[in-house]
């Protein structure tokens, strides 16, 4: 009895490592795909969609995908500015961000500060749903690290700038340009730049609350930084 449950643990070990690794090379290939064909959606994208059609099985997203060279360099460094400083020197991580985060959480006793970078940020809208759990920050990180090794620090920019959401709906800079201002990614001055960088950490409820409290600070705390920063 014992050496007959003992066969099936390790068959049901072995699959378990059979899906996994099954399931690794699934986000290899598209990894690997939009080093140079351009996503038409997201994990991310999708969920919010269906939440949406939800309440109302009508809407839709605004959405356009528009190429780097048409985005503005004002929003390029209000990003980086905003979200990950280190952007081109890192891996991936920060680990030094990281870990100020942590301080931060453990300090306030609460989540208040997150420390990804622009590259886990990614990971995660791409490939992965916004449910907090265990496998999928360290699901997260096999991505990111993926993504660094496959693609260059532009590709993933400007993947990034594409598929961020910016509003209830709103995703990506062209349709934030167009959903704030009337006007296109490429014509975004560094002022509007600025405070979308700082609507992404909650870009729903700042779509909602546009003159909320301390938003314009924090433009301009972006603002300032701006022209300390290098896109690639």
């Amino acid at each position: 009895m014992l050496k007959f449950l003992w066969r099936w643990l390790w068959r049901g070990a072995a699959l378990f490592v059979a899906v996994v690794l099954l399931y690794q090379l699934w986000l290899f290939a598209h990894i690997w795909w939009w080093v140079d064909h351009n996503p038409s959606t997201s994990a991310f994208m999708e969920q919010r969609l269906e939440v949406m059609q939800d309440k109302n099985p009508d809407a839709e997203l605004y959405y356009q995908w528009v190429p780097y060279n048409r985005i503005s360099g004002n929003l390029k460094r209000a990003l980086i500015a905003a979200e990950d400083s280190k952007f081109l020197d890192h891996e991936g991580f920060d680990w030094e961000g990281i870990q100020k985060a942590y301080e931060k959480n453990q300090k306030k006793g609460k989540i208040v500060a997150g420390g990804s970078t622009i590259s886990q940020q990614l990971a995660k809208n791409l490939l992965l749903s916004s449910k907090r759990a265990f496998w999928r920050k360290a699901e997260e990180a096999v991505i990111t690290v993926m993504l660094e090794r496959m693609m260059s620090k532009r590709r993933i920019f400007e993947i990034y700038l594409n598929v961020i959401e910016w509003g209830n709906g709103v995703f990506g800079a062209e349709a934030a340009a167009r959903h704030y201002y009337k006007t296109s990614a490429a014509n975004l001055s560094a002022d509007q730049a600025a405070k979308l960088a700082s609507m992404v950490p909650n870009p729903r409820y700042y779509d909602s609350h546009r003159n909320a409290r301390g938003l314009e600070r924090k433009t301009g705390i972006i603002l300032a930084r701006m022209n300390q920063v290098q896109a690639p």
